[in-house]
C-alpha cells in the first residue's frame, strides 16, 4: 500500500510537470490546439447549465427585452437612461478590472497598479492643480479639464478627492471580492463530495494541515496563522484577512470552503473587507503619495541624486509641467500635445502586462485540457 501510494504521488509530480511545460513558448502548436478543445469543452458545459436553468434564462431573456425596449421608446425617461446607462458601464469597467486582478486566471492582472492607482493619483494632481474638484462626472473625457470657475489656493480637501474616486474605487474592491470566489467553491465542492481536486493550492493547503505542528520555516507559519485566524474567529477573522493587502487571501477562500463556512458569511465579510476598509486604506496612500507638496519634494529628491540626478528630473518636470497644461486648456484649443517618455513606456508597459496576461490564460486552459486528458487516462486504467 505504502508503495502504490508512493508510486501515485510520484506519478502525480510527473504529470504536472509535463502540464506546466504545456506553454506557448516552448510547445505553441500543442498549446493552441488544448486551448482551442478546452474552449469547446467550457461553451458545451456552459450551455447544458443554462439549458438545465431555462427559467432563469427567460427570465432574463425578458427582463433584457423590457430594458431594450425602454432604451430605443423616444420620451422624458431618455435623460434618466443615458445617466443609468453611462454609471451602469463605469461601475462594470471597474468591477470587470478588480475580477481581473483577483481571479487567479494564471497570474491575474495587477489592475490597480495598471488602472485603478494611476486614476486616483491623476484626479489627485489634478484636484491639487484646479484647487477643485468639479470635473465632469464620470467618466472622464479624453483627459480632465479644469473648471471654469476660479478657486482659492489651498481650498481642496483630502476628503473631497476621497469623494471624488469613491465610486471607482469601491467598484473595483467589489470586483477583487468575486474575483475570491472560486478557491471558496472549490474546496468546498471537494469537501462535500470527498474527492481530492488536482490542485496545486489545494493540496498544499491539505499538507499544511497534516504537518501544522512540525512547520518551521515563516511562509509556512503565516499561511497556518491565517487558517487558524479564519477558522477560529469566523466573521471578524475574515474581515481582517479581507482588510488588509494581504497576498495570503487565496488561502483564506481555501480555509473557508474546507471548513465548510457559510457563502454569505465568507463572501459578506469579504465584500466590506476589500470594497470598503481596505480600498480607503489605498485610496488615503495614493492621495498622499501624490500630494502636490509631497510630488515637488520627491522630484527635488531625485535632482539630489549624484551625477544622474539633473537627468533623471528633467523628464519629470517635463511630464509634471505638461499635465498643468493639459488641465488648464481644452483638447481644440490649439495647444500643442507633447509626448513625454514617462507616459510612452507607461503605455508600453499596460500593453506588454495585457499580453502576457492573455498568454498565461492560453496556457493555463491548454493545461486544464492536458489534465482532463491525464484523468481519463488514470479513470481507464483503473477499468481494466
Amino acid at each position: 500500500s505504502f508503495a502504490d501510494s508512493s508510486l501515485l504521488s510520484e506519478r502525480k509530480r510527473r504529470d504536472r510537470e509535463e502540464r506546466l511545460n504545456i506553454v506557448l513558448w516552448r510547445q505553441p502548436l500543442v498549446t493552441l490546439q488544448y486551448f482551442f478543445l478546452e474552449t469547446l469543452i467550457n461553451l458545451k458545459e456552459w450551455t447544458i447549465k443554462l439549458w438545465h436553468r431555462r427559467s432563469i434564462l427567460v427570465s432574463f431573456l425578458l427582463t433584457l427585452a423590457v430594458l431594450t425596449a425602454t432604451y430605443y421608446i423616444e420620451g422624458t425617461h431618455q435623460q434618466y437612461v443615458r445617466y443609468m446607462e453611462k454609471k451602469f458601464f463605469w461601475c462594470a469597467y471597474w468591477v470587470g478590472l478588480g475580477i481581473l486582478s483577483s481571479v487567479g486566471l494564471g497570474t491575474g492582472l495587477h489592475t490597480f497598479l495598471l488602472y485603478l492607482g494611476p486614476h486616483i493619483a491623476s484626479v489627485t494632481l489634478a484636484a491639487y492643480e484646479c484647487n477643485s474638484v468639479n470635473f465632469p462626472e464620470p467618466p472622464y473625457p479624453d483627459q480632465i479639464i479644469c473648471p471654469d470657475e476660479e478657486a482659492t489656493e489651498g481650498s481642496i480637501s483630502l476628503w473631497a478627492i476621497i469623494s471624488k474616486v469613491r465610486l471607482e474605487a469601491c467598484m473595483w474592491g467589489a470586483g477583487t471580492a468575486i474575483g475570491e470566489l472560486p478557491p471558496y467553491f472549490m474546496a468546498r465542492a471537494a469537501r462535500l463530495s470527498g474527492a481530492e481536486p488536482d490542485d496545486e493550492e489545494y493540496q498544499e493547503f491539505e499538507e499544511m494541515l497534516e504537518h501544522a505542528e512540525t512547520a518551521q520555516d515563516f511562509a509556512s507559519r503565516a499561511k497556518l496563522a491565517v487558517q487558524n485566524l479564519v477558522q477560529k474567529v469566523g466573521f471578524f477573522g475574515i474581515l481582517a484577512c479581507a482588510s488588509i493587502p494581504n497576498p495570503l487571501f487565496d488561502l483564506a477562500g481555501i480555509t473557508c470552503g474546507h471548513f465548510l463556512v457559510p457563502f454569505w458569511t465568507f463572501f459578506g465579510a469579504t465584500l466590506i473587507g476589500k470594497a470598503v476598509i481596505k480600498m480607503h486604506i489605498q485610496k488615503l496612500f495614493v492621495i498622499i503619495t501624490f500630494s502636490k507638496h509631497i510630488v515637488e519634494q520627491m522630484v527635488s529628491l531625485i535632482g539630489a541624486i549624484p551625477s544622474i540626478g539633473p537627468s533623471l528630473q528633467k523628464p519629470f518636470q517635463e511630464y509634471l509641467e505638461a499635465q498643468r497644461i493639459k488641465l488648464h486648456h481644452r483638447p481644440d484649443s490649439g495647444v500643442p500635445q507633447g509626448e513625454n517618455w514617462l507616459s510612452w513606456m507607461f503605455e508600453k508597459l499596460v500593453i506588454v502586462m495585457v499580453c502576457y496576461f492573455i498568454l498565461s490564460i492560453i496556457n493555463s486552459m491548454a493545461q486544464s485540457y492536458a489534465k482532463r486528458l491525464q484523468q481519463k487516462m488514470y479513470s481507464e486504467e483503473k477499468t481494466k
